[in-house]
């Protein structure tokens, strides 16, 4: 019984897709738990007959190989197309991806301020890995994986202050650094050993407001990272760049907003790697404020950093240029987190890949503190960037998440309903009430069914097909 039960609380990332037939579960000698992390990503209690471990088949392995060399990376700048549009829309590819770039190294998952007092928590999810990361009673920062030792159900959801985490699946309840401090009904279960039954550790570490987690193996309990050694990992030779242009603790965190985009990840860093490239189309607001000629960008190990001077002459107020500043930073930092300061701003945008074809940018905004009393302000700043974003977002199928909804042909045809009614009774002299129901089924029922396909829905279809068979012959 205690192999089953570590082999239900190892996180389901850390199991790969097996595709060969006829396995068995080796239990004849049960599995010694450790609190530390997994064996690996390619660890499983599985084996096939022949007792060699696989993560995918060798067909599965073939594929991604030859998807990856339909991209020259030796190929010069200005003869280079983009890469093929299998690497935005392949399943498989995307599951490399996970793997080979959201599995390993330091990502961003958050900000100080969220976990800034003792028993504060937040919990996320990358991939398929779900973490909650947390300061213990005495303010020392952890990270687990959110996955109960037991049957693997959450320990956690959200946001806020706790001073345990309590599995609601059988109670199993662990401290604020991982230990197991309760688990029902143990009585008489052999070689069962509590110490050994913490929440699975992860690396977590903080960079100036942002704090960063690494899912690769080694993990302990009471693990002490050397925070120059996590820049050096995280940011190369770029960290004094940016902490220069004011990428610190110093601002005060204002607000978040998340989009939902339907496109792959990469198509939302493509978009802000381009070089201001679309800005003086897409953006012409913004562009009025700004020097694109002065436009300027800096290669470093990880990060790409792109400058531009602000335009005193720009149509604006005063008001709105002191938003944006004198000079534009933006800070690309692979694979998926973006830094803009400007003005008394910074805001952040991390891209989190949802699927092939979806992804979630996840928006935080943050102020210098002299300002944050200035309501007017900031709405009119975040209105301002608001507007950005649905231009932004407009090819890749935007959706905000909040109570929008897009208009749909069934949406026209129930406002439309009484107007159909009067329109019949005036030309047939029939009562309202007797032609209610004829029209409420004709209209909505046949006519909806026809029309079965939203504006968006017909728009989504038309940029899909248009920018998906345009990735390979586009420069």
């Amino acid at each position: 019984m205690a192999a089953t039960m570590v082999k239900l609380a190892l996180p389901h990332h850390f199991f790969p897709q097996i595709q060969e037939p006829n396995f068995r579960s080796i239990t004849k000698e049960p599995i010694k738990p450790t609190n530390r992390a997994h064996l690996g990503k390619n660890y499983s209690h599985c084996r096939s007959k022949n007792g060699s471990f696989s993560t995918m088949s060798e067909n599965k392995n073939g594929k991604i190989r030859r998807l990856i060399e339909e991209f020259k990376p030796e190929i010069p700048i200005e003869e280079a197309f983009t890469p093929p549009s299998s690497w935005y829309t392949d399943p498989d590819f995307y599951s490399h991806e996970l793997d080979h770039i959201f599995y390993t190294g330091w990502h961003p998952v958050g900000y100080t301020d969220q976990i800034k007092e003792p028993r504060d928590f937040f919990t996320g999810r990358l991939g398929s890995i779900e973490y909650v990361v947390c300061r213990d009673e005495e303010g020392k920062l952890h990270a687990f994986h959110n996955v109960c030792r037991h049957h693997a159900s959450l320990v956690a959801s959200g946001t806020g202050k706790s001073s345990c985490f309590v599995c609601p699946y059988h109670g199993w309840t662990y401290g604020l650094d991982g230990k197991l401090v309760k688990a029902t009904r143990i009585t008489g279960i052999k070689n069962f050993k509590a110490n050994e039954m913490g929440l699975v550790p992860i690396r977590v570490a903080a960079w100036g407001p942002f704090v960063l987690v690494n899912f690769e193996d080694g993990a302990t309990p009471n693990e002490i990272l050397d925070n120059k050694t996590v820049s050096s990992e995280w940011l190369g030779s770029a960290a004094e760049v940016l902490s220069a242009n004011g990428i610190d603790s110093s601002l005060d965190y204002v607000c978040r907003r998340v989009y939902t985009l339907e496109c792959n990840w990469k198509v939302f860093c493509d978009n802000y790697l381009d070089g201001g490239y679309h800005v003086p189309y897409a953006h012409k607001g913004l562009a009025s404020s700004l020097k694109l000629g002065s436009y300027s960008t800096e290669m470093y190990e990880k990060v790409s950093i792109q400058s531009c001077g602000g335009n005193k002459t720009g149509d604006h107020s005063e008001e709105e240029f002191d938003r944006l500043g004198s000079k534009a930073f933006y800070a690309f930092v692979y694979p998926n987190f973006m830094i803009n300061r400007y003005g008394p701003w910074m805001d952040t945008n991390l891209v989190l890949p949802l699927g092939p074809k979806k992804c979630q940018v996840i928006f935080d905004y943050f102020l210098d503190a002299s300002l944050t009393d200035n309501v007017a302000f900031i709405g009119k700043c975040l209105e301002d960037s608001e507007r950005v974003q649905r231009t932004r977002f407009y090819a890749n199928r935007y959706r905000k998440d909040s109570n929008h909804r897009p208009i749909t042909w069934v949406g026209i045809l129930r406002m439309s309903r009484w107007l159909c009614i009067i329109f019949i009774a005036c030309f047939i002299g029939i009562s309202l009430s007797d032609i209610h129901y004829f029209s409420r089924v004709c209209v909505e029922t046949i006519y909806a069914r026809v029309c079965s396909f939203s504006f968006a829905r017909i728009s989504s279809f038309f940029a899909s097909s248009v920018s998906e068979s345009c990735l390979d012959y586009t420069m």
